[in-house]
């Protein structure tokens, strides 16, 4: 199969700052890892008082997505502001996975070439990694037995002080990735147990394996918050703050049933928080952004002219309190993760409404049973599932044999449990995404 790269887009979650002036300003990017928006200011039920500052002071995206929900593919498409399937980066560099290109322009090569000094702190996890000449590089690993955390902001301080040149710094951190660690280095100071929280919602399932899986999954968000805390207490004692853009994504949703590897919102949906001196502050915005947005928002703070194949929007005017005319479709994508579980989907979704078309409709996703299986889960699947409800007992046979098209309300059905593609009172919904979603698979050069 031969997939072509088209044009390039941008989506993601970020916390931006700008300076009054007509400096130019820094960029800090953070970046976390397997997690959705389970932060407090989303409404989770957690402690993450930086998170929650952060938003005060800047914007907060409810509806924020990412172009895959995984590492590689997510990471690569915003970087690069194109789909998986127009960079070529479709499942994990882990497993050789790379963009068609090393020539593809990026962000980091964008910046660098408008003199900016660019750096990346924690594992970057797209290949070829000399796509992106970062200047500064720190702590590659993915880390995720979460050892020297206090590397991460040590190194950012060093790096943000080195010089009085515009900076573009992306520090990515391991929480909330698996294994969920209950505690590391005395944080967060009261973990939560599986007796005080309900599983994630998106799950349907409220198993006591699960609750608890959720309570560390938590225990992990709260830590999180902790280590961004520390980071921007660098920044602020750099001086740099006040003409800093401070982005902050998750890379996609939590390595749970229904979550990563799927197109569910569980998986695609993020957090996304921008904070702009200059821009509006305690803002809870509703339109649909993504990650691919993020390329062209960079490149206007750095004052360059973007790629002309962005298809993704600066979102200042968003950040500045504005209502400029808007998107009214956003789209994801699946090829794979690992060999595993290779398993095409595609979906659009509107204000209200979104269709996840299954070019493999009527085989068993591979990805379910990768999912449902012991490297997650002590209790097997029929125990888990003895305590759901009918209809997300229907929801998990639908997602193991997904039929050609999904549709959901997600108004009201926000965890995706009730497909209405056969219902004849929604025909005309689905017929309008089908034909938006082979809209945009033309435009994008999309090989499906």
């Amino acid at each position: 199969m031969k997939f072509i790269a088209k044009a390039f887009l941008p989506f993601s979650l970020f916390v931006v700052t700008l300076h009054a002036s007509g400096d130019r300003l820094n960029v800090l990017f953070i970046v976390s890892e397997d997690n959705g928006p389970e932060i407090g200011c989303y409404g989770a039920p957690v402690q993450t008082p930086n998170f929650d500052k952060l938003a005060r002071e800047g914007t907060l995206f409810r509806n924020a997505y990412v172009a895959q929900a995984g590492c590689s593919q997510s990471r690569a498409a915003f970087l690069t502001g194109l789909y998986p399937h127009q960079n070529g980066q479709i499942g994990l560099a882990t497993w050789k996975y790379a963009m068609f290109s090393e020539k593809i322009p990026n962000v980091v090569k964008t910046l660098g070439k408008a003199g900016y000094r660019t750096g990346n702190i924690g594992k970057l996890h797209v290949n070829p990694e000399k796509a992106f000449p970062f200047d500064f590089k720190a702590i590659p690993s993915a880390n995720f037995s979460r050892k020297g955390m206090s590397a991460y902001a040590e190194n950012a301080g060093k790096f943000i002080r080195s010089s009085k040149r515009p900076f573009y710094l992306q520090v990515n951190y391991p929480d909330a990735h698996r294994p969920f660690i209950k505690s590391v280095d005395g944080l967060p100071a009261k973990p939560l147990t599986g007796r005080e929280v309900d599983a994630l919602p998106f799950m349907g399932i409220n198993h006591p394996e699960l609750r608890q899986q959720s309570a560390d999954y938590y225990n992990c968000m709260m830590r999180l918050d902790s280590y961004v805390g520390e980071l921007l207490r660098v920044l602020r004692e750099s001086g740099k703050a006040k003409n800093t853009v401070v982005v902050y994504i998750g890379d996609h949703g939590a390595d749970v049933m229904r979550g990563k590897r799927t197109s569910y919102e569980g998986g695609v949906r993020i957090p996304m928080i921008i904070r702009w001196p200059g821009g509006k502050s305690g803002q809870d915005r509703r339109e649909l952004v993504s990650t691919l947005d993020l390329f062209p928002t960079f490149c206007e703070i750095a004052g360059v002219e973007a790629p002309r194949s962005l298809v993704g929007r600066s979102l200042k005017p968003l950040v500045e309190g504005k209502s400029p005319k808007w998107r009214d479709y956003l789209f994801t994508e699946f090829h794979l993760h690992s060999n595993h579980n290779p398993w095409p989907q595609r979906t659009v979704r509107d204000d209200r409404y979104k269709l996840i078309f299954n070019p493999l409709a009527g085989k068993v996703n591979p990805g379910y049973a990768f999912t449902m299986g012991k490297k997650f889960f002590n209790a097997p699947e029929d125990e888990l599932l003895a305590v759901a409800s009918k209809e997300v007992k229907e929801a998990y046979q639908l997602m193991k044999k997904p039929p050609r098209y999904e549709l959901y309300d997600l108004r009201a059905d926000p965890y995706e449990f009730r497909n209405l593609a056969d219902d004849p009172v929604h025909a005309k919904t689905r017929g309008r995404l089908i034909r938006k979603l082979e809209d945009w698979q033309e435009q994008t050069g999309d090989a499906l």
